[in-house]
């Protein structure tokens, strides 16, 4: 049996406290406590779908804004990505998913080469969801990157109701990662020409 593959990240600032374990190999349960009921719910998702096992803790100073509490937990589960998938040897190392949520309709590619990049089109216009500013996820996303060192494009091709949008967008992210992840049987080493990711 192989070894699982999984991080904890604990990542303290004067304005935020965010605790995260993650387990690649796992089955897909989720404890997510970050204040923020939406973040939660998305991350749920993304720890459903892609059967990472996942456990996110934050207190942030929410008083004065979201901002510091969503970009800090994208860098710490950023970093517990790559902390798991350590050298990156046996990965399939690339993933895409195409996810329908009733109207709405996205597909998420990503490559685990090394090479933080994001690119994201949204078909979806709205603005919030009750108080959270979905413009929050922009800083989600590229802490994420940049961390996790992914090269991630985001493509909404439809979606009007706010919710059911990034609903297919986190369901999506969720399977491209799950598949990039995924054990490869056939490949003994890192998967580049260049030896390295």
């Amino acid at each position: 049996m192989t070894k699982r593959r999984s991080a904890r990240v604990h990542r303290q600032t004067k304005e935020t406290d965010v605790r995260i374990e993650l387990c690649l190999d796992g089955r897909g349960r989720c404890d997510v406590r970050t204040g923020l009921p939406f973040l939660d719910h998305m991350i749920e998702l993304l720890g459903r779908h892609s059967l990472m096992d996942l456990t996110v803790k934050a207190k942030g100073d929410l008083k004065v804004d979201y901002h510091h509490t969503v970009e800090d937990i994208g860098l710490a589960l950023g970093a517990a990505l790559d902390q798991a998938l350590g050298k990156r040897a046996g990965i399939r190392r690339y993933g895409a998913s195409e996810i329908p949520m009733d109207e709405a309709l996205t597909r998420v590619a990503l490559d685990l080469g090394g090479r933080p990049c994001l690119v994201k089109a949204m078909a979806c216009r709205k603005r919030r969801i009750l108080d959270f500013d979905l413009s929050l996820f922009d800083d989600f996303f590229q802490a994420l990157v940049v961390q996790a060192r992914l090269n991630l494009h985001i493509d909404q091709v439809r979606g009007d109701e706010a919710h059911h949008a990034w609903e297919s967008v986190f369901k999506a992210l969720a399977r491209a990662l799950r598949a990039a992840c995924e054990l490869d049987p056939r490949e003994r080493g890192v998967p580049s020409s260049k030896g390295t990711l």
